[in-house]
């Protein structure tokens, strides 16, 4: 079963990651600036998602994505650990985030770092 371990295995082997305590959890940030977040629970985690896509992520696979009420005028979405089919699935969507965050000259230096290329996936 895919935990927060897992979660921070991968969000840290990515380039210029770093983890932070924030809201009494933690977050993971690339060159300063947040991609993931683990809330208290651990069952879950909290990425970035430009709010045009989310919905159509949703309605695709609610089992698996969702929007707290509170965070629904931002650009995150929760992912249900459970719901993922594997450790692929989960650098997926944190390397999706981390590039979302990551300033261009990091996009550029890592340009094998995008979903499904499987590049540098954590063993």
């Amino acid at each position: 079963m895919i935990d927060a371990d897992d979660v921070r295995r991968i969000a840290l082997s990515l380039p210029e990651s770093a983890e932070k305590e924030a809201w009494n959890m933690p977050t993971f940030r690339v060159a300063g600036k947040m991609y993931v977040t683990v809330p208290d629970d651990e069952t879950s985690i909290a990425v970035r998602c430009p709010r045009y896509e989310r919905e159509e992520l949703i309605a695709a696979e609610p089992e698996k994505f969702w929007v707290p009420p509170h965070e629904a005028g931002s650009a995150w979405v929760r992912v249900r650990l459970a719901a993922l089919e594997d450790l692929a699935e989960l650098r997926d969507v944190l390397v999706d985030s981390w590039r979302q965050a990551a300033p261009d000259r990091l996009r550029d230096a890592h340009p094998e770092l995008v979903p499904g290329s499987g590049a540098s996936s954590p063993s």
